[in-house]
């Protein structure tokens, strides 16, 4: 719903960066979960009282319809869920793992018992320069009643550095706009950070800037104020 109308030309990515796509959405590379930590997350998950998603590709999986925030994900993507009975078969190739509940608090408990969880002993930074954690996975709140689990390479981090390489921009000249904690990641990454006015003050200490909220056109303020006036 945004290639088109913003007239997008340049790989765009998806699952904070678990996907890298091109405009027609054909993948470009892509980066999923070890089998063997999706269904440890999903007993993790479940144990603090969250629904599970599950992406695999391009499709979205969930086991209710009508469960928590499904209709508005529907409404935000655009396209509708496969309901599933169970996961079984489903478990390999998984770009990102959801947990979803009202319940604030248990989520926040819910990511930092998933990062401790899958923490490795070894530093994978050896390994991959670009990695942003020793971690098996990647567990950051993308809405105070999600969690997203991807790939330890998929963060918003990565997305600034590899974006970096694939277009030739070095990582100071470029500019990153959030309001969630799992965009603190790219904030640190990037030559400038912008923090939309609705951000957290967790998110707004870790940016260079402040706009305004979205409701007061935040990030078009943020370009003419923070990239276009140099």
């Amino acid at each position: 719903m945004l290639i088109q109308p913003l007239a997008l030309t340049t790989p765009i990515a998806a699952f904070n960066g678990g996907m890298f796509v091109r405009p027609d959405l054909s993948v470009l590379e892509q980066r999923v979960l070890q089998t063997d930590v999706i269904e440890p997350a999903m007993q993790t998950i479940k144990a603090h009282g969250l629904d599970t998603w599950i992406y695999r590709g391009t499709d979205w999986f969930v086991r209710e319809r009508h469960g928590p925030h499904v209709d508005r994900e529907e409404w935000t993507v655009k396209f509708p869920p496969t309901v599933v009975a169970d996961f079984k078969g489903l478990t390999t190739d998984v770009a990102k793992l959801v947990g979803v509940s009202d319940d604030l608090e248990a989520v926040s408990r819910c990511e930092s018992a998933v990062r401790q969880q899958f923490a490795e002993k070894v530093h994978a930074r050896q390994s991959n320069p670009l990695r942003e954690s020793s971690s098996l996975v990647s567990a950051a709140r993308s809405q105070p009643y999600y969690l997203d689990v991807t790939h330890p390479d998929a963060n918003k981090g990565f997305v600034v550095l590899r974006l970096s390489q694939m277009l030739g921009i070095p990582p100071d000249q470029i500019a990153t706009i959030g309001d969630m904690p799992n965009d603190i990641s790219m904030f640190v990454k990037s030559g400038i950070s912008i923090a939309m006015g609705q951000a957290s003050e967790e998110v707004k200490k870790a940016a260079t800037y402040t706009t305004k909220s979205s409701e007061e056109e935040g990030f078009a303020n943020a370009v003419q104020h923070y990239v276009l006036s140099g």
